[in-house]
């Protein structure tokens, strides 16, 4: 048996202590978050990422060597296993390795070698391989495979004793691991992928006209090339293959496998191994590259779905304040709700101020009492239909009013998913679905982790072809991504709602339902320790979850900061060295940072989290994302048909992908900034200079109106 941890920690180049203590805390049922922020001493400060790498190739060596062992028992069965077959799969690191080393040995389907053999022509294909050697004379096969001739098993002629035999060497050949291993490195690293757009369809009418003609290297694709293609091949608009030097792979199987000077005897092997290759080896390595490309594909534009995710949720907050909500629309008018400074729904009013003057008049007296009534300080628009008419009719109400609320285009995507859920209906079931909505847009621009955890990521609209990525993988990175963000953050106790609960480290969907349950009974909490009462909630799911869940305006200061309660004491006697109290501990930043942090130190306690809790101590309760902005849309531009080459507009990105990144510039359709106008400067990530929900300036260069696309630039603009 494999040294997992030995292993991964030569891999990644870790400690091996830290890799068993961290497998030693997630097989405790610690969660990552929590090991990440709480257990720095026992893992030397792994990361989450370091801690979720570790995490999967423990999971990929498990299911390995469980794989394994089914593999070793069917061989045995066979009573084939030499002690060289055994330790060469018992060291093996890869499943394709694997899967190759067990190929002659796994059970299959009726091929044409069972077949062969079934006839009795084994004898002849072993005596042909004895042949195969420099010093051997020349035999005549057609005399041998007479003796093999036998109408009733179907071998009538010496032709089809030899073919038979054949087809059992090719077979022979085609199982052996490293013949197969080398072939499949060959056509990985020579092998190029062509596509051609299929006859059905003219030039200029398929999304994928850019790969027509399309050839690129295997080992150099692009993995949203790597995914359109599969896409248009399964679309049935292009055909996709995979082509190569077949001269070379001829040369090397002849070279390699034929040893004898005969020239009869060559003859037989060429057109053997011809037939091994094209009929075995070749469809099964390319299925393996294809599937290879699909895998890393998929994981690329994961992460891509994940890096956007991330800087979604973690997007500025507006903060809690009163806010008005308006999901715009033309004819069936503007649905307009009020939010209270946390969240709460208020009122709501139906405006229709695209229906004529009067309705206009009507709608703009409804927005400015609304206002003035509830001391409106934010407006959140949302960017679909009709979005841009709704802001220059908000502009031109903003113009009567003293004290104006800051307004805010807000990415919608998903409201409407959100507004038929489950989750919505439990929370309005007396409202509206399209009131729903205009919550949701509101509660976004307040909070967007608040609000956008009751939404599934996938709907959220910064992914990439993630409709033909692997959904079960898909699924996991994404709620891996949501869990790091919001425990990133950290939840208020007394106002998450159980969707956001749900994530936080240690918390169930069963747990959360109990918290919102006890909340609504006994009102609000005042410490940590209330958390103990809570149903099911044991020892073991307050020490994951409570660091990460905050109390504001509590009997104990700390717990609306990210210590620890195991830490408590250590905090008391901080404040007792300062003599100072815990009310006055985080007012004395100056003498925080002037502490001899190596007095504290204790044998659970290292420098690590003491270095934490000071950092949490200077900055109580601070929210860790950045400061809010946003993007002002340009007057008098709201439809494509605006856009003219050469203007500077401020837009915000929402999604970025691995040719470029969208931009919202309010005309209801994205533009794109291609990778090479990204910067002055060679890009080879996107990420490394933007992220979803940044404002940003860009300049027009195209505008294809019939097929909605806009080009921009921000390299342009920064020169």
């Amino acid at each position: 048996m494999l040294n997992i941890p030995q292993i991964i920690a030569n891999e990644l180049s870790f400690n091996l202590h830290n890799v068993n203590n961290a497998l030693e805390l997630l097989n405790e049922g610690a969660t990552i978050p929590f090991i990440a922020r709480y257990r720095k001493e026992k893992t030397g400060s792994l990361d989450e990422i370091h801690l979720r790498d570790i995490n999967d190739r423990f999971t990929y060596l498990t299911e390995l060597e469980k794989r394994k062992e089914t593999i070793i028992e069917t061989i045995e069965s066979q009573n084939k296993l030499t002690n060289e077959l055994k330790v060469k799969i018992e060291n093996c690191l890869d499943k394709n390795v694997l899967e190759d080393l067990y190929l002659p040995y796994k059970p299959k389907r009726r091929t044409k070698a069972i077949m062969a053999k079934e006839k009795g022509l084994e004898p002849l294909a072993i005596w042909i391989k004895t042949l195969n050697k420099p010093q051997v004379r020349t035999e005549s096969l057609e005399t041998e495979a007479q003796k093999y001739i036998n109408q009733e098993k179907g071998v009538k002629t010496t032709e089809d004793a030899l073919n038979g035999a054949s087809d059992i060497l090719a077979e022979e050949i085609a199982d052996q691991a490293e013949l197969r291993a080398y072939l499949r490195h060959y056509l990985f690293n020579n092998g190029v992928f062509t596509s051609k757009i299929k006859k059905d369809f003219p030039e200029g009418t398929t999304k994928f006209e850019m790969y027509r003609d399309y050839t690129n290297p295997v080992k150099s694709i692009a993995s949203h090339n790597m995914l359109a293609l599969l896409r248009g091949e399964a679309e049935k608009i292009l055909t996709l293959d995979l082509d190569f030097d077949d001269s070379v792979v001829t040369n090397y199987l002849e070279s390699t496998e034929i040893h004898s000077k005969s020239p009869v005897i060559r003859d037989f092997y060429k057109a053997m191994l011809k037939d091994s290759f094209n009929r075995l080896i070749k469809p099964s390595l390319i299925r393996d590259i294809r599937s290879d490309r699909k895998e890393w594909a998929d994981l690329e534009s994961i992460k891509t779905f994940e890096s956007n995710l991330r800087q979604l949720l973690l997007s500025a907050p507006a903060g809690m304040k009163p806010t008005l909500a308006i999901d715009p629309g033309f004819r069936t008018g503007c649905k307009v709700a009020v939010l209270s400074e946390t969240g709460q729904f208020l009122e709501y009013q139906a405006i229709f101020p695209h229906t004529g003057d009067f309705k206009r008049q009507e709608a703009g007296k409804i927005v400015e009492n609304l206002i003035k009534k509830y001391k409106i300080q934010l407006i959140a628009i949302g960017n679909g239909t009709a979005s841009r008419e709704t802001d220059e009719f908000i502009i031109e109400i903003l113009k009567k009013i003293d004290q104006k609320p800051i307004k805010v285009m807000v990415n919608e995507s998903g409201a409407s998913i959100y507004s038929a859920s489950d989750v919505a209906r439990s929370e309005f079931p007396d409202l509206d679905i399209t009131v729903r909505g205009a919550i949701s847009i509101g509660r976004r621009l307040q909070d967007p982790l608040a609000e956008l955890v009751k939404i599934d990521p996938k709907s959220i609209g910064v992914g990439q072809y993630q409709h033909d990525v692997d959904q079960k993988l898909l699924k996991k990175k994404l709620d891996e991504t949501v869990e790091s963000c919001v425990n990133y953050v950290g939840v208020d106790l007394n106002t998450a709602s159980k969707e956001l609960l749900t994530f936080v480290s240690g918390i169930t969907p069963a747990i959360a339902n109990n918290i919102v349950a006890y909340r609504n009974e006994k009102g609000a909490f005042k410490n940590r320790k209330q958390l103990l009462k809570i149903a099911k909630l044991g020892p073991k799911a307050f020490e994951l979850a409570a660091g990460f869940l905050r109390i504001r305006g509590g009997e104990n200061p700390l717990d609306n900061t990210g210590v620890h309660p195991e830490s408590y004491d250590l905090v008391n006697k901080i404040a007792t060295s300062l003599n100072v109290s815990l009310t006055e501990i985080t007012k004395v930043n100056d003498r925080l940072k002037s502490l001899n942090l190596k007095t504290f130190v204790t044998e659970n306690i290292g420098l690590p989290t003491l270095k934490d809790v000071i950092k949490e101590l200077e900055k109580p309760g601070r929210d860790p994302r950045a400061e809010f902005k946003y993007a002002t849309f340009k007057e008098g531009v709201t439809e494509i048909s605006d856009l003219k080459e050469g203007m500077i507009l401020e837009g915000s990105i929402t999604n970025v992908v691995n040719f470029g990144a969208f931009v919202d510039l309010g005309v209801h359709q994205d533009g794109l900034i291609h990778i090479s106008q990204l910067s002055n400067q060679f890009v080879s990530d996107p990420n490394e200079i933007v992220k979803v929900g940044q404002v940003v300036k860009v300049k027009v260069l195209e505008v294809n109106e019939k097929l909605k696309r806009v080009s921009l630039s921000m390299k342009e603009v920064n020169q």
